[in-house]
């Protein structure tokens, strides 16, 4: 199966790279030059344009900012769609636009999934991330190999559509987390405790999660820096409020978040570090939440692994 990457970015340059370097045949694209001459040094070839992969390619992924990106790509892709060609969204997107660009890409004889990731840019590059895939049966099945390369654990979420609304869904949960690790470590900073002792307080006790095993990490050695920004922040909890609003759900905390990152992004901008949202407390109290013995970013010291399908309990 040749493949065709566009979206070199933070996840998509990662993504990619875990395909090229167990042996795929892969072509790839992105407006900045630098990220597709990279790849290609590493093995990959330039695709040149998204109507060229499209012709030239029996899958192409698309790894993008926000749902207008891809819908643009794919206005340049779809001429070129026919039988036995694969659409594969790895954005995290909207589940009507993916529905929306689906049903053309169906309609002309291809196949779509959306299949996002979770599980932070250092686990994408190491294909240890964990992927969602959204699509029919037997097309999951086709592109199996290819997620397994890129992620350890795939779940098939069932229809296209249901991996963007369970991504959308587990970003807010991270979001929340991360807003929490904030403000606990900000009250462990003021009421005098030794923040590596929190730290370790945290992560072994009822309290813990993923974010703050990872991210509580980067906010405490003070660089933030988990490649993930605040302007996406908000546009996933803003596609995860969508989500609610046409399921009828009336949520309390998401609109919360949503005006904490849009009061952030108005003091910071919205390409400041998403940990950097405890700056807003430091701001507030005039504490420096930092601590030594903190690495500046995360780094997954696990061995790369082919992945698998995750089994759903019935």
């Amino acid at each position: 199966m040749k493949i065709g990457f566009i979206g070199l970015g933070n996840v998509g340059g990662k993504l990619s790279g875990s395909l090229i370097r167990n042996g795929h045949d892969v072509a790839v694209h992105d407006l900045n030059a630098e990220f597709v001459a990279a790849k290609v040094a590493d093995g990959a070839t330039d695709g040149q344009s998204p109507a060229a992969l499209m012709q030239s390619c029996d899958a192409v992924i698309t790894c993008l900012p926000s749902p207008a990106a891809s819908a643009a790509v794919m206005d340049e892709m779809l001429p070129y769609i026919g039988p036995g060609k694969i659409w594969m969204e790895m954005s995290t997107t909207d589940e009507a636009e993916v529905k929306r660009i689906g049903a053309q890409v169906i309609a002309a004889g291809g196949a779509a999934v959306d299949c996002p990731v979770s599980g932070g840019c250092h686990r994408a590059d190491t294909g240890n991330i964990s992927i969602f895939a959204g699509c029919d049966r037997p097309t999951f099945e086709r592109i199996l190999p290819l997620l397994t390369t890129m992620g350890r654990r795939v779940l098939h979420t069932g229809d296209l559509g249901s991996a963007s609304v369970l991504k959308v869904l587990t970003n807010y949960l991270a979001t929340a987390n991360l807003v929490s690790c904030a403000e606990a470590l900000t009250v462990a900073k003021g009421a005098g405790m030794d923040l590596g002792v929190a730290y370790e307080a945290m992560a072994i006790s009822s309290g813990t999660s993923f974010v703050h095993e990872t991210e509580s990490q980067v906010i405490l050695n003070g660089s933030r820096d988990i490649s993930f920004t605040m302007d996406l922040v908000a546009k996933d909890i803003g596609l995860f409020q969508e989500v609610a609003d046409r399921a009828g759900v009336p949520l309390d905390l998401n609109p919360l978040l949503i005006n904490l990152f849009n009061d952030a992004i108005g003091r910071f901008g919205p390409r400041e570090l998403s940990p950097n949202i405890i700056k807003r407390l430091e701001e507030a109290t005039g504490l420096d939440v930092t601590a030594p013995g903190f690495p500046t970013e995360m780094v997954d010291d696990e061995p790369e692994e082919p992945g698998a399908e995750v089994v759903v309990r019935r």
